[in-house]
């Protein structure tokens, strides 16, 4: 792991046979990412891919999580 700033790291992970990837413990804390939490796989062909807590992807839309919609 390489930290970068404060707030700001960055690592390697390696894709396992069933296409998993394991959360570093870095971003785990940092992010509060715990077991069960969902993730978006958010992916640009031009930009690459990024995973962000759905909770957080919700708040950046401007919308509800879709199970407190009524």
């Amino acid at each position: 792991m390489k930290v970068l700033e404060e707030n700001r790291f960055i690592v390697s992970v390696k894709v396992g046979p069933k296409g998993q990837i394991t959360v570093p413990v870095e971003a785990r804390k940092m992010f509060d990412i715990k077991e069960g939490d969902t993730l978006m796989v958010m992916g640009d062909i031009n930009r690459g891919i990024a995973l962000l807590k759905t909770d957080m992807f919700y708040e950046m839309m401007g919308d509800r999580m879709p199970n407190e919609r009524n």
